[in-house]
């Protein structure tokens, strides 16, 4: 049986049924984009995943990047990625046309990168990463920075990053001490270091264009004094030539998962370094969020991608594997019986629906949303734009947690169903297991993250982002109610939707009386409450349209399909939203046992 790693039937019932992806041709910005066009974009990329990515997954990982003679070496096959990601128009998918772009709708942007990823995490960071870059650099840029660096970098041709961690200032930005220095001749000095820098380096590239966090000399303290910069490893002769630019690559972090993926330490300045200022001096921080919010995005699909993939593989693995055998009706094993194949065990196919669950629902969940930031730019009225602007703005915390966080409890249950093979090296089970670490630590831990959703997204414009999102979540409640075969769990989710207010309700004193230490001090066992309520929304949604769809003489898919899609439902419903309650009894609970003074400290 050949190895898969997703299943187009699978992405396309997402993107064309659940969220109705063929509806945004109707807005002159996507009226290219019709099924036809879609199909045809989406299968280029599975074909491109198939040749150039899957089959180098295990050796990229055997074969990881090195540190040699100041420069940074990764696979080859990463120079063919670039290149071809570069030609299918993939790094500059989502710009306009007339900036060189495919004007892709998000939801097709997202499923493209969703397939890369999910056939090789190793890869796919650098032609993301490429893509944010320049993405900022045509939102906030001069059109000679435009000129000079976007071309080449949507191309593939040149390489982009961001760089905003240094080894004193990891999450906490306001106290990075990378200082430019103003000249006469308009560009910037700049001097300092950055640490954990992904895409950072490589041996094949001619120019990587970082986008760097720094402060003006006497600028503000805090996060008010911080600018952006494009600062080029090679910077650009004006007559077609480069000229080294005093970035230099002091060392490759090995890291215990994406191992082909660069993860770098660079030093700024020990020779003349100039950096360009993007946009306005001290708004840097303002328009760096622009990208990291694209990145936290990211990295859940990321975690989506690996949970699938690890899913198929452990699927195939449950088919082939022969392993005991059924009881019978007594009790008893036949052993005058063969051997069962291990997919016939209840405990394993327990494991397989919750990676089915994990890796599906989350997918839907990185398209909700993909389709807010398509309708935040095609929507008609300032009321329209807003609205979709505050439900992306609420679902990117979670679109970035749930999936690296369960995502990992998927691919460890993978690990478990392969037994001892799922631990050894033979098997790529155990790879994704270390790949998808990460995940919960890039571009915000967890923790940061469920900070952001508690203190700010929820909280933000007198809760209307939350109220939002309740809107939407009541609106799928309802019409799911209107079906037998879903009104009980239309009932649970309405059910979760009332203990949520009564969890802020509780909370919402402490943050009145100032007391934020304490409101904030479960935010993490709040973003799982959350996180869980919102995936049996997406849960819900999608049984609704496979429920809808059986009742029809023309659906797209047999009968078995859409049974699978309601059958996965149930099982969250079953096994994951009571943990819910779990979360909202420790949330409630008086004790602060982690709230402690320096006399009190136990450990």
């Amino acid at each position: 049986m050949a190895e898969q790693y997703m299943s187009m039937a699978t992405l396309k019932y997402m993107l064309y049924d659940v969220h109705q992806l063929t509806k945004l041709s109707a807005y002159p910005r996507f009226s290219e984009y019709d099924d036809n066009a879609t199909n045809m974009f989406l299968d280029s990329v599975k074909a491109f995943c198939d040749k150039e990515c899957f089959p180098y997954i295990k050796e990229m990982d055997e074969k990881p990047v090195q540190y040699k003679d100041g420069k940074v070496v990764v696979h080859p096959q990463v120079q063919t990625v670039m290149k071809k990601a570069g030609e299918l128009g993939l790094i500059g998918s989502s710009f306009d046309y007339e900036q060189g772009g495919l004007q892709l709708p998000s939801m097709m942007n997202q499923a493209a990168y969703f397939m890369i990823d999910a056939a090789n995490n190793h890869v796919s960071g650098y032609a993301g990463l490429t893509s944010g870059a320049a993405g900022l650099i045509m939102a906030f840029g001069s059109p000679e920075l435009k000129d000079t660096y976007v071309p080449n970098m949507i191309a593939g041709e040149w390489g982009g990053t961001m760089c905003l961690t240094e080894p004193q200032a990891g999450s906490s930005l306001s106290d990075i001490t990378t200082t430019a220095y103003p000249t006469e001749h308009g560009y910037y000095h700049i001097k300092g270091q950055k640490i954990w820098i992904s895409g950072g380096d490589n041996h094949f590239t001619e120019n990587i264009v970082h986008l760097l966090l720094a402060r003006i000399e006497g600028a503000p303290a805090g996060t008010k004094g911080i600018s952006l910069f494009v600062v080029p490893k090679n910077r650009p002769t004006g007559d077609g030539g480069l000229t080294p630019n005093g970035v230099f690559t002091a060392g490759d972090f090995q890291k215990l998962g994406q191992r082909g993926y660069a993860t770098t330490h660079l030093v700024f300045g020990e020779t003349e370094c100039r950096g360009f200022l993007v946009g306005e001096p001290h708004k840097g921080l303002t328009y760096m969020f622009q990208m990291m919010n694209g990145a936290r995005i990211s990295v859940g699909r990321h975690g989506v991608s690996i949970a699938t993939a690890a899913y198929y593989a452990s699927l195939q693995y449950a088919h082939e594997r022969p392993q005991g055998r059924r009881l019978s009706d007594g009790g008893k094993k036949d052993l005058t019986q063969g051997q069962t194949l291990i997919i016939n065990h209840p405990d394993i196919r327990r494991m397989l629906l919750l990676q089915k669950a994990i890796s599906e629902g989350t997918l839907s969940l990185i398209l909700q949303t993909a389709r807010y930031h398509d309708m935040e730019k095609v929507a008609t009225t300032d009321e329209e734009r807003e609205e979709n602007h505050l439900l992306l703005e609420i679902l990117t915390p979670i679109a970035k947690t749930y999936p690296s966080e369960m995502g990992q409890v998927s691919v460890s249950n993978g690990v478990q169903i392969l037994g001892g093979m799922g631990y050894s090296a033979e098997t790529i089970l155990q790879q994704y297991y270390r790949d998808i670490r990460i995940l919960a630590i890039y571009e915000g831990t967890t923790g940061i993250q469920s900070l952001d959703l508690l203190a700010r997204k929820v909280t933000m414009e007198d809760s209307k982002a939350l109220k939002l999102l309740m809107r939407e979540i009541k609106t799928t409640i309802q019409t799911a109610s209107g079906h037998d075969e879903l009104k009980q769990y239309a009932e649970v989710l309405s059910a979760k939707l009332a203990l949520n207010k009564d969890i802020l309700t509780f909370l919402a004193p402490f943050a009145i009386k100032g007391n934020y230490e304490r409101y904030l001090s479960d935010a993490t066992i709040y973003m799982q409450y959350l996180g869980t309520v919102v995936m049996g929304w997406q849960w819900l949604k999608i049984a609704l349209t496979a429920q809808e769809a059986l009742k029809k003489s023309d659906a797209k898919y047999n009968a078995d399909f859409y049974n699978s899609q309601i059958h996965t439902m149930k099982f969250f419903y079953k096994y994951e939203m009571p943990k819910t309650d779990g979360f909202a009894e420790t949330i409630k609970n008086s004790d602060e046992l982690n709230i402690v003074s320096e006399k009190e400290m136990i450990f």
